[in-house]
């Protein structure tokens, strides 16, 4: 065979092997799997889209079904519970209660308040924007992510360690990185940053600390549950007036998990 005739035949060859590769069963199967790729991403994000907006609607239902229902009125508590995603400070199996007024388990013997208390204690600290808030007892984060959608100065103390880290990360992750997280014994408060405008403490304490007395500010107010951890506490509202005087009342029986020291 001559040079030109074998080059010819290699010509011949390969355009025999290109149209097998290019046959039109092939092409069509390309077709129908990038169909099939787009169709099934396409639906992920549906999925995904739905399962979004029926969080956002038990959201809403929430907060106009529970807790303004049960007296809550102050609008930026309202607007704060309505724009915190409490299912993503949940496991993924309690999601689907995560709306509902109830307390839930997050471990370690600990709970994320119901919304209507986390409600009910962020309204009356009366926080406005600019106040500085000091939280006891971090638990998943939630409630630190409602007081940071009010005033971006927002401090919160965890004792146990892995809530602790998780609930840092988890508030970082959802972009509240103004929220100063810190592992500690809440007893003693965070005197660096004190004075503080409110106080809020969320495990049920057998007395007020002095020492969180002390670091609130004359005109600040601190929410405290407090009675025998095992059985009903009262929650406690305290007010420092500015000369420093205090004025307690007691709001309602609550159930809180016993402060951790």
């Amino acid at each position: 065979m001559t040079k030109n005739n074998s080059s010819l035949s290699a010509k011949a060859s390969a355009r025999a092997n290109s149209a097998k590769q290019n046959s039109p069963g092939k092409v069509w199967l390309s077709l129908n799997l990038i169909v099939l790729a787009l169709f099934s991403l396409s639906l992920s994000n549906l999925i995904i889209l739905f399962a979004l907006d029926n969080f956002k609607r038990q959201r809403e239902e929430m907060v106009s079904g529970q807790i303004e229902k049960r007296g809550i009125k102050e609008k930026s508590v309202l607007q704060a519970l309505r724009n915190v995603p409490r299912h993503l400070f949940v496991s993924e199996e309690l999601q689907s209660l995560a709306y509902a007024d109830r307390p839930l388990p997050i471990g370690y013997g600990q709970t994320i308040s119901q919304p209507y208390i986390v409600a009910l204690m962020t309204e009356l600290l009366n926080l406005k924007q600019g106040n500085k808030v000091l939280e006891i007892g971090s638990g998943s984060g939630y409630q630190a992510a409602i007081l940071s959608e009010i005033t971006q100065e927002v401090y919160t103390i965890e004792i146990i360690e892995e809530l602790g880290e998780s609930a840092k990360k988890r508030l970082k992750d959802l972009g509240y990185q103004s929220i100063r997280c810190r592992i500690g014994d809440g007893y003693y408060g965070w005197e660096e940053y004190a004075p503080f405008d409110g106080i809020m403490v969320t495990a049920a304490a057998t007395h007020i600390p002095p020492s969180l007395i002390r670091q609130l500010k004359k005109g600040g107010k601190m929410c405290i549950p407090v009675g025998d951890p095992f059985l009903t506490q009262n929650l406690i509202l305290i007010e420092k007036d500015q000369e420093g005087n205090l004025k307690t009342k007691n709001i309602l029986p609550v159930r809180f998990v016993p402060f951790v020291r």
